[in-house]
């Protein structure tokens, strides 16, 4: 799970960040979570994340059985490998913080597996877009997240959000297959449309099981969403949605 910027946008996908950073987010770990109810919300989080690395390194793997080349095939190995990486990187945080990694995914499994068997690419190409469009979705909720978190928090999941290097590749692959096959257009395009609203669902779904995540979010603990800040920062996803399907080279 990652966020990728388009190449000629790379900043503006990412929430504006607040001209003074005050509350929670101005605090380091050992302040924060202090709180009961912050400390279950960024395990919950934390949690969510570790296994969504641990399942975008094991669909990469998968995906590359698909690769037309070698080469392709090596360069989805290397982004599997970061994936993998960034899971480790979230495993040892729950472990110094004190939670059991393995508990703190448990939760999010079922949804996160049931969004991946909904939308198993069936080619390289889908493979592609989803990984480019679908998974950065998800990323982009994660990172309105992270700017309400405390400083340590923030740092860890911002880097672990980072793209892996798909973004480049994946957009010159697409492009030049559409180039060569302009019907191929039309139908990553559906594709596409269909990654966005299952993203949203999951990630909301995700929200929605737990309520120390939801109670957060909310503005219980931490600075969280109003409902104007909500619509607001989906108004943001879709922007940034628009901009990657325009940098493929498809219709939004």
């Amino acid at each position: 799970m990652r966020f990728m910027e388009t190449p000629d946008t790379p900043a503006e996908s990412a929430p504006e960040s607040p001209a003074e950073v005050t509350g929670v987010a101005a605090q380091n770990w050992a302040k924060a979570s202090a709180e009961p109810h912050y400390r279950a919300a960024v395990v919950d989080l934390l949690g969510a994340l570790a296994y969504g690395e641990l399942a975008a390194f094991e669909r990469l793997a998968e995906d590359a059985k698909l690769a037309p080349t070698l080469g392709d095939k090596a360069e989805l190995a290397k982004m599997a490998s970061a994936e993998f990486h960034h899971f480790e990187q979230l495993r040892d945080r729950l472990s110094a913080i004190g939670a059991e990694p393995t508990e703190a995914m448990e939760p999010f499994v079922a949804a996160l597996d049931g969004f991946h068997r909904q939308t198993a690419p069936s080619d390289w190409l889908e493979g592609l877009v989803k990984a480019y469009v679908g998974d950065s979705i998800a990323s982009d909720f994660y990172r309105e997240v992270a700017a309400r978190l405390d400083a340590d928090t923030r740092e860890l999941v911002l880097a672990v959000l980072d793209d892996t290097g798909h973004a480049s590749f994946a957009v010159e692959k697409v492009r030049a297959a559409i180039e060569a096959d302009p019907r191929v257009g039309g139908r990553l395009a559906l594709w596409a449309r269909r990654l966005m609203g299952e993203a949203l669902s999951q990630s909301q779904r995700v929200v929605a099981d737990r309520d120390a995540l939801s109670t957060m979010l909310v503005g219980g603990v931490a600075d969280g969403f109003d409902l104007a800040e909500v619509g607001r920062m989906f108004s943001r996803i879709t922007e940034a949605h628009t901009k990657r399907m325009a940098a493929l080279g498809l219709a939004a």
